[in-house]
């Protein structure tokens, strides 16, 4: 998964700008009549989400484990979801590499006229490229972590938002061929977000909120505010960070977060404005955790007080609009 960009200005201050000047895109949203209290996350059940993915092995597009996983995605977003869409695409990765590749698009409360899009990559990568033993750097990377965890949490949230509806519409895109990248071509990343920026599942498509989840259950996690975010979308951080802090303080940060190429980043360019959020190294908010792109991102690094503090905070965000 994408690469973190390390930059010079301090975050922090332009988190504590926005606050006062909530940007454009907050003014077209309606000021909602009535809130409902979000329901409880439960983070066992989301760990074991992350397990039941890992169990098909490293989801890697083309391999029989990726095929049987998304076949498990569709139908997990088919019993919680009113409606759901498979979208298939044949993508060219950079080293020419043709792959089948299926996006999962799921609407709760289709009726709904204000959206929230909620976005994860669902595939894993073919190289554990930065495992520290160079034996082990053409194995795949079993992705708990980068990958499961943020679809364990979407379909965990989903799962308690069909048993009681908030009041805004939920979309939730899974994207596929997001982790086949080369480090040095930012353009070789997120294929499947790239393909459906392109071929959007509904024509004007224009949630009020956009929300990217990345790498949302390893141990030892902070969530910083990414650069990125901040530019396009500083209104949905600000919120956001609001409810993580007041679920976990620790967790969620405000210190220097950095800029990362990810999914977001095709979003924005298509006009939608999506914020990440990921996870990076309690002692070092603009570093990876040391289990990326390595052999050891897998269930037992996983930790339920992270999957909780993101979870809890998504449903606390939601249930505010």
């Amino acid at each position: 998964m994408k690469r973190p960009i390390l930059l010079s200005a301090m975050l922090t201050i332009l988190l504590v700008a926005c606050s006062s000047k909530p940007g454009a895109e907050a003014a077209s949203v309606a000021e909602p009549t009535d809130t409902i209290a979000a329901p409880a996350f439960n983070a066992d059940s989301a760990r074991a989400l992350i397990a039941e993915q890992c169990a098909f092995g490293p989801r890697v597009p083309g391999t029989e484990a990726h095929r049987r996983c998304g076949d498990w995605i569709e139908t997990q977003l088919r019993r919680y979801a009113d409606t759901v869409m498979v979208q298939t695409a044949e993508l060219t990765t950079f080293d020419g590499t043709r792959l089948q590749a299926r996006n999962f698009i799921a609407e709760l409360n289709p009726q709904a006229e204000q959206r929230v899009l909620l976005v994860a990559h669902w595939d894993c990568r073919p190289w554990a490229d930065k495992d520290p033993d160079p034996a082990k750097r053409q194995q795949p990377v079993m992705g708990a972590n980068d990958g499961a965890s943020g679809v364990a949490v979407i379909i965990e949230a989903l799962k308690s938002m069909s048993a009681m509806r908030p009041n805004v519409g939920i979309d939730v895109l899974l994207t596929d061929v997001e982790d086949w990248g080369e480090s040095n071509d930012d353009s070789s990343w997120a294929l499947g977000t790239q393909y459906w920026a392109a071929h959007q599942h509904r024509d004007n498509y224009r949630p009020i909120h956009a929300i990217l989840l990345d790498m949302v259950g390893g141990e030892a996690s902070v969530f910083a505010p990414e650069h990125f975010s901040l530019q396009a979308a500083p209104a949905t951080v600000r919120l956001f960070w609001e409810h993580g802090r007041q679920v976990n303080p620790t967790i969620f940060t405000l210190e220097r977060g950095t800029a990362v190429t990810d999914d977001h980043v095709p979003l924005q360019r298509a006009g939608i404005r999506c914020i990440d959020v990921i996870g990076t190294r309690a002692d070092s908010p603009i570093d990876f955790l040391p289990q990326w792109h390595t052999t050891d991102d897998t269930l037992d690094h996983i930790s339920t007080t992270t999957l909780a503090a993101v979870g809890q905070a998504l449903l606390n965000f939601l249930y505010s609009l």
